[in-house]
């Protein structure tokens, strides 16, 4: 008769192999439309159905030579860049400033910083939209770029926070000995050592701004749609294959950066373990 020490180390194995199976096919479950729409966009024919008559690829050549894609593509990257930089050097500032002993016991002030998060995109959008109407910024990629400025901050803050709280002070103080400038000692000391949290929030502000949708659609016109905005114009007025290799480039895109989110939180964690 088996014991009970072997008894429950087999339960515990099984309900690992449990688990592990559980989880896998939740991930195939939300992974399954993604995979469906991949191949979708290499189909020689305008139907979105399988089994596929054959292969091409006129679908991305009329996403690259379209030059109302073209100027979506050059809008949105013009608007993400921008706009990224603006919310990196706001939520690097504003995270500093929240790791001050004064400022940790205010919790509304974060609550304020953090709720571009967590208002739905729709109250952002109108709110904004009544904001800028009367100082002429609705209807312009400038007013798209400060909204989606507001909408990226949270992000730096979040991973510039949680990297600053794993950083050793004593490091400023050495280099304020040794006669740095405040300033000095943040771009030469401190920023160095939380560079990947600031390039996670980048990314995370990069990422919000050129899938966004909502926003757009309150603050840009018909001359100045982004990426998001024109898939969807695209699929209210003429649904073409067209929209499926654009879906599957953002999808590229978005798994490039999720890596590279991986290979960040990987050296973040050997810095704070002292191994570099």
């Amino acid at each position: 008769m088996m014991n009970f020490p072997a008894y429950t180390n087999l339960w515990g194995k099984l309900a690992k192999y449990l688990h592990v199976i559980y989880s896998l096919l939740i991930l195939v479950f939300l992974i399954i439309p993604i995979i469906v729409i991949i191949p979708l966009s290499f189909n020689s024919e305008p139907y979105f159905t399988y089994p596929m008559p054959g292969l091409s690829l006129k679908w991305y050549e009329a996403f690259f030579t379209s030059p109302v894609w073209i100027s979506s593509l050059k809008n949105t990257l013009l608007v993400g860049v921008i706009s990224t930089l603006i919310a990196t050097v706001l939520g690097i500032m504003a995270s500093l400033g929240l790791m001050h002993p004064r400022l940790q016991r205010l919790a509304w002030l974060k609550g304020v910083l953090m709720s571009p998060m967590i208002v739905p995109l729709i109250i952002t959008a109108v709110g904004v939209y009544f904001a800028f109407s009367p100082i002429g910024l609705s209807n312009s990629l400038l007013g798209l770029i400060l909204a989606h400025s507001a909408l990226g901050v949270p992000f730096v803050i979040v991973t510039v926070t949680a990297t600053l709280a794993g950083f050793n002070e004593t490091l400023t103080r050495a280099g304020r000995i040794l006669g740095a400038s405040p300033l000095q000692c943040f771009f030469q000391v401190k920023l160095p050592l939380i560079a990947p949290g600031v390039i996670s929030g980048a990314l995370f502000a990069f990422a919000t701004s050129f899938d966004e949708i909502v926003v757009a659609i309150f603050l840009t016109s018909a001359d100045q749609r982004t990426v998001p905005r024109q898939m969807w114009s695209g699929i209210r007025e003429q649904l073409s294959p067209t929209i499926l290799a654009v879906a599957t480039i953002l999808i590229v895109m978005s798994t490039i950066m999720l890596i590279t989110l991986e290979l960040l939180r990987r050296r973040t964690e050997r810095i704070r373990s002292g191994s570099l």
